[in-house]
């Protein structure tokens, strides 16, 4: 899977942050300090203060009232809250672009697919999460609805992140086993159900979450 290079500098340290949050090297409640992140990115001030605005708008960074910035807490609340608003989001999309996808988009998603479970084997959260993501948004896009796979993004990271809480769970199968057969209906033709298949994902990935994550 090839990555775009960030165009500014505070587009590299809006990644760079967004991927520590999401693997949880910045762990849940980690005071933000943009003195100490600017020395230790090379970077000025500046850029890390526009990368923190950007991640408090996608949720990974909490700003208080008295300005000091922590790492987003994950709890099963929030967590099911993100994955009831993601799951109206993607199905959505999902269905609106299943009409539209040709042979070349079915080729592409099994390529993502593979990517997804080899990354994973690898123990790569991040190169999974990317690919998992790519899967859907490869439906999404083929809807050429472009503002709402704009809102999908602004949620995918902290879904990512809930995954990426247990690399070794269920949360991912649920995944790996629904694109799996998502595939198959799509090779025979049957969008309906495929559309029906990835409704249920969301189905099983919360009861999943619900049952396990947070116990």
């Amino acid at each position: 899977m090839s990555y775009a290079v960030p165009p500014t500098r505070t587009a590299a340290v809006v990644r760079q942050l967004r991927n520590e949050i999401v693997t949880g090297e910045l762990s849940p409640g980690t005071l933000i300090k943009d003195a100490e992140l600017a020395a230790r990115l090379g970077v000025s001030i500046t850029p890390v203060r526009e990368a923190i605005a950007q991640l408090s708008v996608e949720g990974l960074i909490d700003i208080a009232p008295n300005r000091t910035r922590h790492v987003t807490k994950v709890t099963q609340k929030n967590a099911l809250e993100l994955i009831d608003v993601m799951g109206v989001l993607a199905c959505a999309g999902f269905e609106w672009g299943v009409e539209n996808l040709t042979e070349t988009h079915i080729v592409l998603l099994r390529q993502r697919q593979n990517e997804f479970v080899e990354a994973l084997k690898a123990g790569n959260v991040l190169a999974a999460g990317a690919a998992g993501a790519d899967f859907s948004t490869t439906v999404i896009l083929a809807s050429g609805n472009r503002e709402l796979q704009s809102m999908v993004d602004l949620v995918v990271a902290r879904t990512t992140r809930i995954l990426a809480m247990t690399p070794d769970s269920n949360l991912w199968q649920t995944w790996i086993t629904g694109h799996n057969e998502i595939l198959k209906l799509l090779e025979a033709g049957d969008r309906a159900g495929a559309v029906s298949r990835y409704r249920q994902i969301y189905v099983d990935y919360r009861a999943e979450v619900e049952a396990h994550l947070f116990e």
